[in-house]
């Protein structure tokens, strides 16, 4: 029977049962895209990670959600990277190694920062940044239940794209946020009809001192209705707040899943001016949390 091995990473936090947790499978050149969703949905995470071979970069990885395939994904990135380095299979040169990542939207570089010997942070460069569909406050704010006075004026709700389109709600105060009730069946007629994987509503204050931004991110079955953090999001949200001019300068601290009791944090910097984004980095912990082998 075949036997793959396999690490579960907690990505986004330095603690245990923090951040984001993500399945990796080594080796797994020869699993189709219908076993591997049937594994996605086994493992019943945010995404599985399946690391494969690649003829364009060090190294490559599909990424599934119990949904399907996504082709840019974050926290699997953070997860995957560290567990490649931590196991030996790709080699560290030094405090500061750059490895390209094969991903389906093509590779993406992806740093990663050790001190004496341990690894402080990976850090992911995503897309450059596509503006795609605006939406009616009117009409997505009930479907939270929100009112249009909650959303932060002056700027549209928007779906942003560094890899993977995700739809952008800046709301006015935390408060907001705690008062979501997210109606599923409205949100996956929305969903169905719309141009985006998911919605991230988000406030710039953070929870904690160390905070500019909170976020709350959500889809719907099968996949986690509210994801406890979610990178690519992360960069869209970052290159949203600074080609709005929402924020003074393009670096900063966000935060999410605190609510959820699996606090996250990642370090964004986006590169370029605001009106011509070359790419937005976001980066984090990452810690095991078991390790194994899944068989089929």
């Amino acid at each position: 029977m075949p036997v793959y091995p396999f690490m579960q990473v907690d990505a986004f936090t330095g603690q245990r049962l923090g951040g984001n947790p993500c399945a990796i499978l080594f080796d797994t050149d020869n699993l189709d895209a219908e076993t591997m969703l049937a594994i996605a949905r086994e493992m019943n995470l945010s995404e599985t990670s399946f690391v494969r071979r690649s003829n364009v970069a060090d190294v490559g990885a599909r990424y599934f959600t119990p949904a399907g395939e996504i082709p840019l994904a974050g926290h699997p990135t953070i997860a995957t990277v560290f567990a490649l380095a931590e196991t030996g299979r790709i080699k560290l040169t030094g405090d500061h190694t750059t490895i390209l990542l094969e991903l389906p939207v093509g590779p993406i570089p992806v740093e990663i920062f050790t001190k004496e010997g341990n690894i402080q942070r990976i850090v992911m460069s995503q897309k450059k940044p596509e503006f795609l569909a605006t939406y009616n406050p009117a009409e997505v704010l009930p479907i939270f239940g929100l009112a249009v006075d909650d959303v932060l004026p002056g700027v549209p709700l928007q779906t942003v794209s560094t890899g993977t389109p995700q739809l952008m709600i800046p709301l006015r105060e935390l408060d907001a946020l705690r008062r979501i009730q997210l109606n599923l069946v409205a949100y996956a007629a929305f969903r169905a009809q719309a141009d985006f994987f998911t919605t991230h509503l988000f406030c710039l204050k953070g929870v904690t001192g160390a905070g500019q931004t909170f976020a709350r991110d959500f889809v719907d079955p099968p996949d986690l209705i509210e994801d406890p953090f979610t990178g690519s999001a992360t960069g869209g949200m970052g290159v949203y707040l600074w080609h709005y001019g929402l924020i003074d300068k393009p670096a900063f601290i966000a935060e999410q899943g605190h609510w959820l009791h699996r606090p996250g944090q990642a370090t964004v910097e986006v590169i370029g001016p605001p009106n011509d984004i070359e790419t937005v980095k976001v980066g984090g912990g990452a810690i095991t949390v078991v390790r194994g082998e899944f068989v089929l």
